[in-house]
């Protein structure tokens, strides 16, 4: 994918699979879904509990990578791996609610923040620099066996 491409598809609404070096019993790395938010250009943004095992995994290893895919042909994805460059806490309210209107409709995205409100008061907000982009589009090759 061009840059324009990456960043562009990175900026879509899809989940993250977050992946971060757990060095612990000489284990694989962690991996885990998540809603993420990130501007072309910009930093990746994640939230997670400040005290959760991917929080401190983290904290340890300084950077994490995030990866995201269209789950129907034709088949993408674009994955970022790069260093923390900020860590926020407390999250500033209106960074909990432009994430779940980005991910949940107006009506769903109010009830889950107050629902979740408590909750909420326990995340940190990490920010990441993307230094290494790996992606494949695979609609050219799709087009390949179009009849």
């Amino acid at each position: 994918m061009s840059v324009e491409d990456r960043e562009e598809f990175l900026a879509g609404v899809h989940v993250g699979i977050l992946g971060v070096d757990d060095p612990r019993d000489g284990g694989g790395p962690l991996l885990v879904p998540l809603w993420y938010s990130y501007r072309p250009g910009g930093l990746v943004t994640v939230q997670t509990g400040r005290e959760s095992l991917k929080a401190r995994l983290i904290r340890g290893a300084g950077r994490f990578s995030l990866c995201t895919q269209n789950e129907t042909a034709p088949y993408r994805y674009v994955s970022v791996e790069g260093p923390v460059v900020a860590v926020e806490d407390p999250i500033p309210p209106a960074e909990h609610e432009e994430l779940a209107h980005r991910y949940l409709d107006p009506d769903t995205a109010t009830a889950y923040l107050e629902a979740n409100r408590w909750q909420l008061t326990e995340n940190v907000l990490i920010r990441m620099r993307p230094e290494r982009w790996r992606t494949a589009d695979f609609a050219a090759f799709a087009k390949e066996f179009e009849h």
